[in-house]
């Protein structure tokens, strides 16, 4: 179903369009499609036309359709349509006036007027915004894509949340920019596996392999598609996301939203040269009372992002200090029967992780101080984190 509605929206392209248009919608609908459609367009554009979202009245519905030319939106929205067509028009601007108007009320779109603007008219009040015609519009979406599968919203959701923060930033190393999936082996199960570092951390998360992803390839996804596809998941009522995808791009459908992006074309490093597989010393604490420490110690910390954690039989600490502000220090119950050892760490890379982990406790493994850490959920085994020691 979810693939039939998304070929529905790829039709669109095909209609011939007539330049007169005119519909009324309501405006928590329209305001809502707005929000989706005006998040992808960038506040500065060199083309003036990427500043604009495509409007095209159907008789079936509404169209709205925005791209940064690397990804791609469109939303289809019931409304009462009088006269079929398409025009574009500032996509900010647009949001900014719908989000003003009356909780409740009725929004009436048409274009042209006779400045050949469009109009849009809500009780008493009335705005006229300049366009451009949709044959500048650039289009993105239309490849087939080869690969098909669906997964649960909740699973996708899952996934992107527990390794989204470890994207990376840095721009210099383009190819850690988004997340990388992939179907993997692992033993006799085949697992969908999602990835982020950014050189610092990094998050691994596993879930079952969806029905059609066997032979898929794997794909680095941008952050920015990554954000908003997240957003787009709170907003859906649709229980599964169709995900369509080939070695360039890839596409998710839910209800009338089709979200479709470019890859970034680049290789993932081997992550898994960098997860540690002979760390000996385990320390098992509360996730809770870890976090909780590592906030309040932090206060101090914040001008260097710096802490240090003592390890010692049933116990840890946790210290900072500053020459300038002070230090702190807080001591936390913990499971450990090892050496101890001091290993210090971003406080800021170390609460992003503990944040994901959803049991109780949390099981933190070391080799020494100054190698990397395994992080794991001691009561989910589909995710590992591995953090970078900090010299402290």
């Amino acid at each position: 179903m979810l693939l039939v509605q998304c070929a529905k929206i790829e039709l669109i392209e095909t209609k011939i369009l007539v330049m007169k248009m005119k519909f009324t919608i309501e405006r928590a609908n329209l305001l809502k499609s707005l929000s989706h459609v005006q998040s992808i367009v960038e506040k500065r554009n060199t083309i003036p036309v990427l500043s604009n979202v495509r409007i095209e009245a159907m008789e079936d519905g509404i169209s709205f359709k925005a791209t940064d030319m690397d990804t791609e939106i469109t939303e289809i929205v019931d409304a009462k349509t009088s006269e079929v067509g398409a025009t574009t028009a500032p996509a900010h601007m647009l949001y900014d006036i719908v989000r003003k108007l009356s909780d409740g009320s009725d929004v009436e779109l048409t274009f042209p007027d006779e400045k050949g603007q469009l109009t849009i008219a809500s009780g008493k009040s009335k705005f006229s915004l300049s366009c451009i015609g949709v044959e500048d519009f650039p289009v993105i979406s239309g490849d087939k894509l080869p690969t098909n599968f669906v997964m649960a919203k909740e699973e996708l959701k899952d996934v992107i949340d527990r390794t989204k923060f470890a994207v990376s930033t840095e721009e210099t190393r383009y190819y850690l920019n988004g997340v990388y999936m992939h179907a993997k082996n692992e033993g006799e199960a085949k697992v969908l596996r999602v990835v982020a570092t950014d050189g610092h951390r990094l998050a691994c998360v596993e879930s079952p392999l969806p029905k059609g992803a066997e032979n898929m390839v794997g794909v680095i996804i941008p952050r920015k598609t990554v954000g908003e596809i997240r957003k787009l998941l709170d907003d859906t009522s649709a229980e599964e996301i169709a995900i369509a995808l080939s070695e360039n791009k890839i596409r998710f459908t839910m209800e009338d939203i089709t979200l479709t992006s470019k890859l970034i074309d680049g290789t993932y490093p081997d992550y898994e040269r960098v997860i540690p597989t002979d760390n000996d010393k385990v320390l098992e604490l509360g996730v809770k009372d870890l976090a909780a420490a590592v906030d309040r110690v932090s206060v101090v910390a914040e001008r260097t992002r710096a802490i240090k954690m003592l390890t010692a039989k049933n116990h840890v600490t946790i210290t900072t200090s500053s020459p300038d502000l002070g230090s702190a220090q807080e001591e936390i119950e913990a499971k450990y029967d090892s050496e101890a050892l001091e290993i210090g760490y971003n406080f800021r890379y170390l609460l992003d992780i503990l944040a994901e982990v959803k049991g109780e406790s949390v099981r933190i493994s070391f080799a020494d101080g100054s190698s990397p850490s395994v992080i794991h959920d001691t009561s989910d085994s589909s995710a590992i984190y591995v953090l970078m020691p900090m010299r402290v």
